[in-house]
Order: structure tokens, then sequence, then C-alpha cells
């Protein structure tokens, strides 16, 4: 599980080799997009922040993780360190990154058809605006949304296109709308209630959401409230032909119904809540892939098995699959803990597309549709990993694309935006939202000092197909 949201920590050190720094050192920093050949497999796939860098990509295979309890299993939060002096995070070469803005505990950052930037700080219960002109390297004007809220998360446009209607936000408990038109930086009326209670408590707190590419659904992500199910009854002791008629193939039960789910209804909500899909244990965030309009969740899978078990993971999400949680993971692998609980599961777990370095913490999902970056990114799904709280050596800090062709993923993903962290240890950036501004930046956002970093290509004029202009 992710902390408490808007953990930090209190020690900073007082002299750290800037991460950026160590890089320059030792040959790392401004390393190009790696070649087929230059993939990390296998065990070469594992490691941690030193070994990080813009450019070097991994392909976890679901057939090829560790065992469980490989490793010491132990607590090591992140000592959260000031931006060091003049040091901005690392990119590929012929891209720059600079400081767009600073706000308190920033996460889901969603971006609306006219290009106001909204930003959901969920620990401070407000939802605010950033505008900025196309180009600019700030914004001009900064509005607080909405607050009052309950830990909002995700926020979504609707109906999709040049004019929505309204604005959607997911509470940790509800999600309620208020009624947008383009330009709007503060909200005019109350919110509407659309569903009144997803269930809450516990664990995973936050809620993302998103709509279909026609308009007729609304999905909703829902963390589950414990590591693996700690509270359920023992399988035998339960009616599962039941609970799965109701809810779906996988569907935990107890303290655990309708969580580690997606979950979907009508844009008013008048449908009632349904299952979508089971056994994803945190879909921490959702997104529609513009090509083929499936939906996607990056997901924190569970604790306690080892530094390099299980697998976090960014899927496509289909309509009545079961991913695993909380008996099996990352396809029929099942977990220790409760082994023989439902043998009739193991040969319909269906296992997830890219496979990322476990314990990374994966919050947001974005692909990038512009035309600013070169042709090789276009389709790509950017990924924020806040980083690790659990494992003997930091992984995560960073922003990671997963590689897709034609909306179809590889397996494979690259470190894009890295070097968040001291040569010692401390972290001074943990990624959590990102998304594409209207002039086809990218935009990133870090909740360890609250900085929005803004991601351009200065390698060159592009044209529609990627050749650089002339």
């Amino acid at each position: 599980m992710i902390p408490p949201n808007g953990y930090l920590g209190d020690d900073m050190p007082k002299s750290a080799l800037p991460y950026a720094a160590f890089m320059l050192l030792t040959g790392l920093a401004g390393a190009t997009a790696s070649t087929a050949a230059d993939v990390r497999n296998g065990a070469d796939a594992y490691g941690d922040f030193t070994k990080d860098a813009p450019g070097v990509r991994r392909h976890i295979a679901a057939g090829n993780i560790p065992a469980p309890y490989g490793t010491d299993i132990k607590a090591n939060f992140p000592s959260i360190a000031a931006v060091p002096p003049g040091t901005t995070p690392l990119v590929p070469a012929g891209f720059k990154v600079e400081p767009f803005a600073e706000l308190k505990k920033p996460r889901v950052i969603r971006v609306a058809p006219n290009g106001d930037i909204f930003i959901a700080q969920t620990a401070i219960g407000q939802v605010s605006v950033l505008r900025a002109a196309d180009g600019a390297s700030k914004p001009n004007r900064t509005e607080i949304f909405a607050s009052g809220l309950s830990g909002p998360f995700g926020i979504a446009f609707y109906p999709a296109g040049l004019d929505p209607q309204f604005v959607y936000v997911a509470n940790s408990g509800s999600v309620v709308r208020f009624p947008y038109k383009n330009g709007d930086m503060k909200a005019s009326s109350p919110p509407e209630t659309i569903i009144a209670e997803i269930p809450s408590g516990g664990g995973h707190s936050t809620r993302d959401i998103a709509f279909s590419p026609d308009g007729g659904r609304l999905y909703i992500s829902v963390g589950s409230r414990s590591n693996v199910g700690e509270n359920i009854d023992k399988a035998e002791t339960v009616q599962i032909p039941a609970v799965e008629k109701e809810r779906g193939l996988g569907a935990a039960w107890g303290d655990e119904a309708w969580r580690a789910d997606v979950l979907v209804t009508s844009p008013d909500g008048k449908a009632g809540l349904k299952s979508f899909a089971n056994g994803i244990r945190n879909c921490a965030g959702v997104a529609v892939e513009p090509k083929t309009g499936d939906l996607w969740c990056v997901t924190n899978e569970r604790d306690s098995l080892g530094d390099n078990l299980p697998p976090d993971y960014a899927t496509r999400v289909k309509q009545g699959r079961f991913y695993g949680w909380p008996w099996y993971y990352i396809g029929n692998h099942e977990d220790p803990r409760l082994k023989g609980e439902r043998p009739d599961l193991a040969d319909r777990v269906t296992a997830p597309d890219v496979l990322i370095q476990p314990h990374s913490a994966p919050l947001q999902i974005s692909f990038y549709t512009g035309q600013q970056f070169p042709a090789e990114y276009r389709g790509s799904a950017f990924v924020t990993l806040h980083g690790s709280w659990n494992r003997t050596n930091l992984t995560g800090y960073k922003v990671v694309r997963a590689i897709l062709t034609n909306g179809q993923p590889t397996g494979e993903y690259e470190d894009f935006l890295t070097g968040l962290v001291t040569s010692d240890g401390a972290v001074w950036g943990r990624p959590v939202g990102v998304a594409m501004a209207h002039d086809g930046a990218l935009l990133v956002g870090e909740d360890g000092n609250g900085m929005i970093w803004r991601v351009t290509y200065q390698g060159g004029a592009q044209t529609p197909d990627g050749a650089p202009g002339k």
C-alpha cells in the first residue's frame, strides 16, 4: 500500500550531491532512447534508482518473475529533501524540463479542452485551475475551482469534445459534478452528487474516473481495503456463485466487496454501480487509449513478498475479466498467504500487459497525442512512479513511457524523466500527475515539494510525420 497521502518525511540532508550531478559524473545523463537490442530483460530489468537514466528500456515478463520471499521485507520510507539549487530532472537528449508552477499537494492533472489545467489537491480537499498561453513556461493565472471536497482525485470532462457541460470529480467516497463551460476557473454552483456512496475507508482511498469514448459509461477505480484480503472470510464459508453472479468473476466479499475493482455506471449515475473488472488491487490511475478506446489502469500491486515481487503494472482492462487479487498475481502465480483458497480461479486470471519494477507505485497514466514530441513518442503512455517505501533500495521516483504500437502494448517501458534522488538516497521529487498540455508539452506534478514541471522538445521543429521541420 501507498503510505498516507502527502507523506513527506522530516529528514532533509544538509549536504547531498544532487543525483543529476551524480548521473553526469557517471556518464548516464542525456541518454537517448534505447533500441530493441538495448532492452533489459529478466533479472537485468530490476534494480534501483542508481540504475535509472532517460532512455533505459525494460521488459519484465510474467513467466520470469522471482519466487516469493527472496529478500528480507522491511519498511524504507523516503527522506524528502528540498530541490537542490539549480537542479532539474533528467530527460532524454533534445528535451528540456523547467519548473512550471508550485502547488500544495498536487495529485491528478487533467487538461480541459480549452487548455486550462485542472489539478486535484487531494490532501487539502480542493481542485485548482492553472491557465497558461500555448508555449508559455509559466501560468498567468491560478484559481481554486472548488474546495471543501473529500479527498478529490479523479477529474473528467463531459461530454468529450470541445464543448463540455460538466466537470466530474471523484472524492474518496463519492462522485460529484459541477456545471462547466470552457473558460470557467471557479465553480458556478455547488456540486451535484452523481454517486453518493463508493466503498471507502481502510487502505486505498483515491478514486480515479474516465468516460468511455461514446460517452455512455463512467468508469470508477476503487482500490482494495487491505494488502491481500487479510480480513475476509475463508472461501469455503462463502457462497461464491452468488457473489460472482452479482459482482462478476473473482469478486471479493466482506470488507472487500466492490473493491479492488473498476466500477461502471451511466454518466448521470442512474444506472447504479456495476463491476466492470475485478481483482485489480489498486488501480490508482485510469485513462482511455484514444486509438482503440481501451480502458487502461496503472496498478499498485501487493506488499510483503520481497523486494522484487510482485511487479506493479499498466494494463488494458477488459470487461468481465479477473486480474488476480487477492488470490493470484501476474497471471496464475498463487499468493502463498492464500494458498489453496481459490483453485477454481487459477486458469481464469488475466495477466497484465506492462509489468513495472515492483514497489514503484504508479499513480497516473496519460497517452501522448500531440505533435511537439518526436514521432516515436506519439501514442506512448506516460506513467508516473511515486516511488517505493518498503524496499531495501529505493525504486521508482520517475516518469516512464510504456511502448505501444498502434495502441497495442509491447510489454516494454522506458525511463523518461529521472534523477529525483540524491546520491545518498534523499528524494526531492515524487511524481504523481501527468498530462499533455494544449501545446503538446508534457506536464508532470510531484508531491514531495509541490512542483509542476513542463517538458518540451527542443531538438528542432517537428512536422506531422515526425521528421524535423525545415
